[in-house]
């Protein structure tokens, strides 16, 4: 193995490392997300106001943004 190959041998499993760290961040935030989501985000279903619908709204707008870059689509598309 040569000396380039070597380097680019050790960047990809540097790239992998820190790929494979910010995947399980993310799997975390999204656990956390699906357990507050469970709960209404905190919300009381019998008193909920506009202000938590406003608030879903924006933090579903914000959420929606990663697979619309994952999957190429609205302003993501090709």
């Amino acid at each position: 193995m040569t000396d380039r190959e070597a380097r680019a041998t050790r960047n990809q499993e540097r790239s992998l490392a820190a790929f494979l760290a910010k995947k399980a961040e993310f799997d975390a935030l999204l656990a956390e997300l699906t357990q507050a989501s469970a709960d209404h985000f905190g919300a009381n279903p019998e008193t909920v106001l506009w202000g938590e619908a406003a608030w879903l709204s924006d933090a579903t707008a914000k959420l929606k943004d990663i697979p619309d870059q994952h999957f190429r689509r609205g302003e993501y598309a090709a």
